[in-house]
């Protein structure tokens, strides 16, 4: 096979509507348009959304709340996910990115860790923000909790 010799799949691409070229075609004349009126002008139709002058849906739904550009996003983690580390190890953010503990966050802070679950290995966790009950349940087991 050479890209020479490439070509789409049979009846996978059609030909263009030839307009106003005679009756026999069947769409000469006035191409499909029909007589007179706001579609048969040139930019005639109307704007996406419109209808008709009628309250249009996108202003008939209610809106709530807002999203706030400035407001902090942290990765969030929880304990249980941090149970198959291994002993010894030092928990950050590149850590629990590299290693596809969760997802990776836009505009994010840092790390948060949420005390979801039961940790036995003594690991050392950097983090921007803990919950008590994490960090409590780290150091039950002979962890560190470090704020970074």
């Amino acid at each position: 096979m050479r890209i020479d010799t490439l070509s789409p799949a049979e009846g996978a691409t059609f030909s263009p509507k030839r307009l106003g070229r005679g009756i026999g075609s069947g769409l000469g004349k006035t191409s499909g348009k029909g007589h007179k009126g706001q579609w048969a002008r040139s930019g005639g139709g109307v704007r996406p959304g419109f209808e008709g002058g009628q309250m249009p849906l996108h202003r008939r739904i209610p809106k709530r709340g807002f999203n706030n550009k400035w407001a902090t996003t942290y990765c969030i983690i929880n304990l249980s996910q941090l149970a198959s580390v291994p002993a010894g190890t030092v928990v950050d953010y590149e850590y629990v990115i590299a290693n596809k503990l969760t997802k990776e966050v836009k505009n994010n802070a840092g790390l948060k860790v949420l005390g979801n679950g039961e940790l036995t290995n003594a690991i050392t966790v950097k983090a921007a923000k803990f919950t008590e009950s994490a960090k409590l349940a780290i150091e039950k087991v002979g962890g560190t909790a470090e704020i970074v």
